[in-house]
């Protein structure tokens, strides 16, 4: 039976878990069962980093384009006297 894999704190906490999983799985001293439990937990690990990296990704887009807005309003024009 699969256990269920607990939630992580941190992307870094995740990225962790998968080195231990993928550690785990190389040694090739793992039984089949304990494999797959393995193989589910990284899956749902997986997910989880690639969730928080598109969210990343997001927050990084609109904080550029605010930064865009921001210095367009705040360049003088080139024919502005002051």
């Amino acid at each position: 039976m699969a256990k269920q894999a607990k939630s992580p704190k941190s992307f870094e906490n995740a990225i962790t878990q998968l080195e231990e999983i993928v550690a785990a799985m190389e040694s090739r001293d793992l039984p089949l069962e304990d494999a797959l439990d393995h193989y589910q937990q990284g899956i749902g690990l997986l997910r989880y980093c690639q969730d928080t990296l598109s969210r990343a990704e997001a927050r990084l887009e609109t904080l550029e384009a605010n930064a865009d807005d921001t210095s367009a309003d705040t360049i003088a024009p080139a024919d502005d006297p002051s």
